[in-house]
């Protein structure tokens, strides 16, 4: 898998206004109500992501989420970090 340009991820992003690109990856943060529906969320992403052979860095303090998407193996963003992007929105939208 190719690495995006900077141009084609800003265009990406535009249907992902919760994410932002920086340092090499695409970022987000979800808060959630309660530790209960973070860890459920969590749970459901971490489904899609073994479904997807695509993993993400993240970590949550109590409510919060914060996830952060790249392609190792192509040192930078690819089509497989949105794709997963997609996904997380699709689960944390059904959370809410």
């Amino acid at each position: 898998m190719s690495k995006l340009t900077e141009q084609e991820i800003e265009k990406r992003l535009v249907r992902l206004p919760e994410w932002d690109y920086y340092d090499g990856a695409i970022h987000t943060e979800y808060e959630f109500e309660n530790f209960k529906d973070c860890f459920s969320a969590m749970s459901r992403i971490a489904f899609e992501c073994e479904a997807l052979n695509h993993h993400p860095d993240w970590s949550n303090t109590y409510n919060i989420l914060k996830i952060s998407l790249s392609t190792h193996d192509a040192d930078g963003v690819t089509l497989k970090d949105f794709k997963l992007a997609d996904a997380i929105e699709g689960i944390v939208e059904e959370e809410e």
